[in-house]
């Protein structure tokens, strides 16, 4: 399937936010109460382009719930984090405290949603994410907390055994920043080529460097057939364009943080070639006349990209609480336990920690500068 703009990165709607005090108050037309419901992610920073989406199709859902002109109204906070855990901690504060919302859609990143879990919970607000991968985020007998996707510990094996299959690599090399969401993702990437019996090595740099030769020399020196990167696209643009500088042209593959078109840009055409991206995302295609696509792409003006559909099922599990009578954070969150409906991206219904119950994972390729859905892991072909 060819996606052309699909992963272009729309430009943040704004909204226009009713001003109401408290998780339940008037709404200033009629006798409709008003229930806040934040979204929390970066939409400003380096990796927004994965998250925008998820953001607009969540306010697609709400924006179509409002139109029905229900008792009870939802109103879209924004908390933009950036995808940075302290500023995410800080805008929690805020949320709970002074906007006082009854649910969160987020947060999008791993790492900001480890470091916000606890308040969450400590203040039983229930949390849906579109996005966040991390394994350990089940592990915290969180009760408020669920997520619409399938963790690294099902994305990154399914990316590697992939690999194993398509390339039958006689040697990988598994590379991150220090991340949250990229260690984790490695970890996965790792784990699975030394159950496999294929020789790995690894390396880790910081996120905010720029300069990867350490890394690249190491890299050149292993001589692998593969390579897997587990981090966002913003980090990953410039590992793949230093990599193939320097005359490394072994298989690269990556996860979900980096299934966007910049990553494309941001290596460059050539270098970004063929490169493989895996993610726990089935994203519609513009030509196929979905009805979520046209909806999507008449609010703004441009195809839903990675975790749209997400976004949107993350909003419509909470619309469906609010539409049931729930109108408070403790039973919404009662209301998400009994969710199982038919999503825009998938089945949506969560396990008893808050895992969804789907955890497909998809591949995708850069070919001839445009990245391409290949299909199913367990059934996709590479392109060369």
């Amino acid at each position: 399937m060819r996606f052309g703009r699909v992963f272009a990165v729309a430009a943040a709607a704004s909204l226009a936010l009713a001003g109401c005090a408290g998780g339940s108050s008037s709404s200033g037309s009629g006798d409709s109460s008003t229930l806040k419901i934040g979204f929390m992610g970066d939409l400003t920073g380096e990796n927004s382009g994965i998250v925008i989406p998820p953001r607009n199709g969540a306010k697609l859902a709400i924006d179509e719930y409002n139109k029905t002109n229900p008792a009870t109204k939802l109103e879209l906070k924004e908390y933009d984090s950036q995808g940075k855990p302290e500023q995410a901690t800080s805008l929690i504060a805020t949320a709970v405290g002074q906007d006082k919302i009854t649910a969160l859609i987020g947060p999008a990143f791993s790492g900001e949603s480890k470091a916000i879990g606890g308040q969450l919970e400590q203040n039983k607000i229930p949390s849906v994410s579109p996005s966040a991968t991390g394994p350990g985020l089940a592990a915290n007998g969180w009760k408020y907390w669920h997520r619409v996707v399938a963790n690294d510990n099902d994305q990154g094996p399914a990316i590697a055994n992939f690999l194993i299959t398509a390339k039958s690599p006689k040697k990988a090399y598994v590379i991150s920043d220090d991340q949250e969401y990229s260690v984790g993702l490695a970890d996965a990437f790792e784990k699975t080529f030394k159950e496999k019996n294929v020789p790995v090595d690894r390396d880790k740099f910081a996120k905010d460097a720029s300069d990867y030769s350490s890394t690249v020399q190491k890299v050149k020196a292993a001589n692998p057939d593969v390579i897997l990167f587990g981090g966002y696209y913003a980090q990953g643009s410039r590992l793949l364009k230093q990599l193939r500088d320097s005359q490394v042209t072994a298989t690269f593959a990556t996860g979900d943080g980096s299934l966007d078109a910049q990553l494309v840009s941001g290596a460059g055409a050539a270098a970004a070639e063929k490169a493989v991206i895996g993610c726990p995302c089935n994203i519609k295609d513009a030509g196929t006349g979905d009805e979520f696509v046209t909806k999507y792409k008449a609010a703004y003006n441009v195809d839903p990209a990675i975790y749209a559909t997400e976004g949107y099922d993350a909003a419509t599990a909470i619309i469906n609480a609010v539409k049931a009578g729930n109108t408070t954070s403790e039973k919404i969150n009662e209301f998400l336990k009994t969710i199982d409906f038919k999503g825009v991206s998938k089945q949506i219904k969560f396990k008893e920690n808050g895992e969804p119950q789907t955890n497909a994972i998809y591949v995708y390729q850069v070919t001839g500068g445009v990245i391409k859905n290949l299909g199913a892991s367990t059934e996709a072909k590479l392109n060369g």
